[in-house]
């Protein structure tokens, strides 16, 4: 390893340096050879390398995942509980040290981090207790010499792609409900952020994890995508990522009718009304915002503001967003990290642009931050046109763009235009009016009167565009399930 890479590596300070690994895990061994460099977005500096692999390789992981499946369906609801519960208590104890690895990575602050593995470990958890759940139903025969039954029982070997705006929490979503379903399976991370996921499989094992039950392949997306969603012997494909790229590969995986669940891109709208708490919205806005520098898939794109309020609401958003903390989330106390890479940063900038194009004016920020590289200042702009790119477009970063509406209706009906539909918000201390909007909204998620709705015992997912099935809750272990009626003639 460099000099370079040494430093990168050193600035971590793990306390377990073997939950760094630059290698992929298949069939329980340790494999490939690092040639992919892998970055700190804070400073640019190499983390380390991973492995580029490519079709070959990923048939070898299929084909461990296909071996592993009977005997790991075949164990008991208790038997993978007891795996899965230790798994999470052993993120949990590790939880500093999968912090650091993160926000290396992927740049986000330090306390995000930290919340985020115990969030993704609050998956292993509920699903490990949810294992021992999974009823089955007796129905009612035609006849009374006859018996009908149905039965729930694992898909299969599952293909998984996640990706690097939540690296660790994104993957248990979907090999919680999976493995704990009794499937087995391949899962690609992002190549920006792979090393957390190499760390959860590090612990897995020393959870009891059998070899081929998780396996994790790194290298180019077109191969290893080909493989995942058009290999026969996987029977279910799961993706979080872009909805043009989402809809490429459930395309590729009609040929072998594939099970697939997608959650894909959002363009979350977030309203504010008159009767609304203005403190609790302005805070709402800025965790739903800023969380992560903007870079989530649920964060709110574009928020809607009634009359009365919209000068007061703009000015209190934009104090709350000019003291947050910008900076490397490995170096003090910080609050917003770099953006990913240049073009997540240039698409920011154009987007910003191109509002102010369209007569928004700038209340703060709206500029690179004095930390160089990706760094962008929390930006607030008010009068942004509802044509704007900033509003018919996902922006992925810390840009709040406000727009100002009249009535309940106008607020509904600019809300709903548009083809993304998984996460909205409404602030508004209206009874009535808070089931109006909750059903009026056209979304497979709702805050109402709070900017976080991300929880393990609740489905994730979204509508329209923005995606196929849910993740969480007792409704992601069904997208693991086979349903089988059996009939028995006395």
């Amino acid at each position: 390893m460099a000099d370079g890479e040494t430093g990168e590596l050193g600035r971590i300070a793990l306390n377990r340096s073997d939950l760094f690994r630059e290698q992929c895990y298949i069939n329980g061994k340790w494999t490939g050879d690092p040639t992919i460099e892998v970055r700190n977005p804070a400073t640019r500096g190499v983390i380390g390398r991973i492995p580029n692999l490519g079709k070959s390789e990923t048939e070898t992981a299929v084909a461990a995942a296909t071996a592993a499946f009977p005997k790991w369906k075949s164990e008991t609801a208790a038997a993978r509980a007891k795996i899965m519960l230790k798994w999470n208590d052993l993120m949990v104890a590790h939880q500093e040290d999968l912090a650091r690895l993160m926000t290396a990575e992927q740049g986000k602050p330090l306390a995000e981090a930290r919340g985020e593995i115990v969030y993704a470990g609050s998956f292993l958890q509920w699903y490990g207790e949810e294992a021992k759940r999974v009823y089955g139903d007796t129905i009612p025969a035609p006849a009374a010499d006859r018996r009908i039954m149905v039965l729930k029982q694992p898909v299969g070997v599952v293909g998984a792609i996640t990706p690097w705006n939540f690296p660790a929490a994104m993957i248990t979503r979907k090999v919680g409900p999976g493995i704990a379903a009794g499937c087995t399976i391949v899962l690609k991370p992002s190549e920006l952020t792979p090393y957390s996921a190499f760390a959860i499989a590090v612990l897995a094992e020393e959870a009891g994890l059998p070899p081929g039950v998780l396996n994790i392949v790194t290298g180019d997306a077109e191969p290893i995508g080909r493989v995942l969603t058009e290999d026969p012997r996987i029977a279910k494909f799961t993706f979080t990522g872009s909805t043009p790229v989402g809809k490429k590969l459930a395309a590729q995986c009609a040929g072998t009718v594939k099970r697939v669940s997608l959650e894909l891109g959002g363009n979350a709208p977030f309203l504010v009304f008159d009767d609304a708490d203005l403190e609790a919205a302005a805070s709402g806005a800025i965790i739903s915002k800023f969380r992560n520098t903007g870079q989530t898939c649920v964060c709110a794109n574009r928020l809607y503001v009634q009359d009365g309020v919209y000068d007061k609401f703009a000015t209190l958003l934009a104090e709350k967003a000019a003291a947050l903390a910008v900076g490397d989330g490995l170096v003090g106390v910080t609050q917003q990290g770099p953006l990913i890479n240049m073009k997540a940063l240039e698409k920011v900038e154009a987007h910003v642009a191109d509002a102010i194009g369209h007569g928004a004016k700038i209340l703060t920020g709206a500029h690179r931050d004095s930390h160089g590289g990706t760094f962008y200042q929390p930006t607030v702009l008010r009068d942004v046109a509802p044509d704007a790119l900033l509003t018919r477009e996902e922006t992925f970063g810390p840009v709040a763009g406000l727009v100002r509406f009249k009535s309940e209706e106008d607020a509904l009906r600019l809300a709903n235009d548009s083809r993304a539909g998984l996460a909205a918000y409404a602030f508004t201390r209206e009874l009535a009016r808070s089931w109006r909007v909750s059903e009026g909204l056209e979304y497979g998620m709702v805050g109402m009167n709070t900017g976080l709705i991300s929880t393990e015992v609740s489905p994730f997912g979204g509508v329209k565009e923005s995606g196929i099935g849910r993740e969480g809750s007792k409704y992601g272990l069904d997208e693991f399930l086979d349903l089988k009626a059996v009939f028995v003639q006395l």
